[in-house]
């Protein structure tokens, strides 16, 4: 039976390459600035790091599925995370808090259908919500970020869609400096394994840490100094077993320090430039 939760063994993983994401440098060239990148993304160093991290995923023994390229997506469609969340149900497609990612769901969805998931329901308008404002912590247990991309009435919905049997704590996030920026439930914490997750404990409201500590989960902290170069951003792909960003050695030997085992990956254009780490650059469809 399928684990619903962010640390068991991935099985099944959707992912889109620099190369079908970000297609060409014309196309950065148009969209970078509007999308709010740090700057453009260098496309040829973009398909070595792509390259080099999806190898990681190879090694987990995990079932890729490598999502096309298509004419109304953007180059935030790398981060395939977002558009599409999993439930005992089947899949639930996100209706984007940012307008120009709104194709993205129905474009992965039939993908995933393609390769025998079925979808339970969607987000509507006046509804939002993206994949990163939500974790699984175990099959009855669930968190939601309420922030400027996942609204109320998307969390309204997303708890229809969930029914009974899950309790959905919701979180309310800080507001980001700029509107347009992105600052999701993952942005402060990523569960490493079933008693363990990583967090960035000032942003985490003082309920949010006591519901987590009821389920019987520990912390590794965040170094205040590796915050902002997406410290928390850690994708686990089995118990204690995580895929990071490099240059973040506080994180790491923390992490290390409570069992973990951590392999880095080079993502300045990748991940760096759009704000979107491992985990954002994955979509698990299955775990367990």
């Amino acid at each position: 039976m399928a684990n619903f939760d962010e640390y068991s063994a991935l099985s099944q993983v959707a992912i889109r390459s620099a190369a079908n994401a970000f297609v060409s440098d014309a196309k950065l060239e148009q969209e970078w600035r509007p999308l709010r990148f740090h700057n453009k993304p260098q496309i040829e160093q973009a398909l070595v790091e792509y390259a080099d991290f999806r190898q990681l995923l190879v090694s987990t023994g995990a079932q890729l599925i490598d999502l096309e390229s298509a004419d109304k997506l953007t180059i935030d469609s790398i981060y395939t995370r977002d558009s599409i969340l999993i439930s005992p149900n089947g899949l639930i497609l996100c209706n984007m808090g940012r307008a120009s990612r709104t194709p993205e769901a129905k474009a992965n969805a039939a993908a995933y259908q393609a390769a025998g998931h079925r979808v339970a329901g969607e987000i509507c308008a006046p509804g939002t919500l993206e994949g990163g404002d939500f974790i699984w912590l175990d099959r009855h247990h669930a968190a939601v970020g309420l922030g400027p991309r996942t609204n109320a009435e998307g969390i309204r919905q997303l708890k229809e869609l969930l029914g009974p049997d899950v309790e959905l704590h919701e979180v309310e996030l800080p507001a980001p400096d700029h509107p347009d920026d992105v600052l999701h439930l993952m942005s402060i914490i990523s569960p490493i394994d079933q008693d363990l997750a990583l967090i960035y404990r000032p942003f985490m409201p003082a309920s949010f840490i006591q519901w987590l500590e009821t389920l019987g989960i520990g912390f590794v902290d965040v170094p205040e100094e590796e915050y902002l170069i997406m410290g928390c951003n850690v994708l686990a792909v089995a118990p204690r077993r995580a895929i990071m960003l490099e240059n973040l050695p506080g994180v790491k030997m923390r992490l290390e320090a409570a069992g973990c085992h951590v392999t880095t990956y080079r993502g300045m254009e990748i991940s760096r430039q759009g704000e979107g780490g491992p985990t954002c650059l994955t979509r698990p469809l299955v775990r367990g």
